[in-house]
């Protein structure tokens, strides 16, 4: 969301003006048109992408009037600001671990919504304060789930073959963050065996895994917390080159070894 916030002399619109811009490159509204709309424009993009607000200044003087055909002298202020939905997190598998990531990352303001193919595990008993809970097969409820760009997914159900399950389907979404419990060697496992059903490699590289940051976690909360991080981190823009190290460098480095 664009808006003029400040405004001295003559412009082609008023304060309080707005446009929204779309991630999707559309928008609607107007602040007035012309160059500075063009270059608020192009400013919304990048705040979008970073999800970091900008104050932009403009000085209408006649010669840059003139080129616009804005003939105002007046000068504007703009603030663009990023309107960001409540992100969302999917965790599909209903155990200990869930249990305790469910309830920090609903301290840490997320909406959480919970997995898993045992009604005795997915139910408001065991998570009171989760958005939703989910009790059947993951090939019925997954299509159902509102997957998007946003979207965080954890993958932490009672075994490998469920985890696969669960990973061949969120391989193929736009989810901003797709996370799978297990080892080293477990994941690569996984990765190989559904490489032979004909899934590219390339859906692989977006995996974290082993899910969280290294903080020595063991305990179920410890991990809950190292995997709340990790999101906390891919959320705020703040991961480093710790991630750039991540599945590209399990299945193309020296880890394809552990195969042979």
């Amino acid at each position: 969301m664009a808006t003029i916030v400040e405004v001295n002399g003559s412009i082609p619109s008023y304060e309080s003006a707005r446009i929204l811009v779309r991630d999707d490159g559309s928008m609607t509204g107007t602040i007035g048109g012309g160059c500075v709309e063009a270059d608020v424009y192009a400013a919304a993009r990048e705040v979008i992408e970073t999800g970091k607000p900008r104050r932009l200044k403009f000085n209408l003087s006649q010669d840059a009037a003139y080129d616009s055909g804005l003939i105002c002298g007046g000068q504007l202020e703009v603030f663009i600001e990023p309107l960001v939905p409540q992100p969302r997190v999917f965790i599909f598998g209903a155990g200990h671990i869930s249990k305790s990531l469910a309830q920090v990352l609903g301290l840490s303001g997320f909406a959480v919504e919970v997995i898993d193919d045992r009604e005795s595990f997915a139910n408001r008993e065991r998570f009171p304060s989760a958005d939703a809970v989910h009790a059947g097969e993951y090939e019925d409820i997954f299509p159902r789930l509102a997957v998007n760009s946003s979207a965080f997914l954890v993958i932490v159900t009672r075994g490998h073959r469920d985890d696969m399950r669960v990973l061949r389907l969120a391989v193929s979404t736009p989810a901003r963050y797709i996370a799978m419990i297990g080892s080293k060697r477990k994941v690569i496992s996984t990765v190989k065996e559904l490489e032979k059903e004909g899934l590219a490699r390339e859906l692989f590289e977006k995996i974290h895994a082993p899910m969280g940051l290294d903080i020595g976690a063991i305990t179920p909360e410890e991990i809950a917390v190292s995997v709340a991080a990790e999101i906390i981190a891919v959320r705020r823009g703040a991961t480093s080159n710790w991630r750039a190290l991540s599945m590209s460098i399990f299945l193309h480095g020296e880890l394809k070894a552990l195969l042979k």
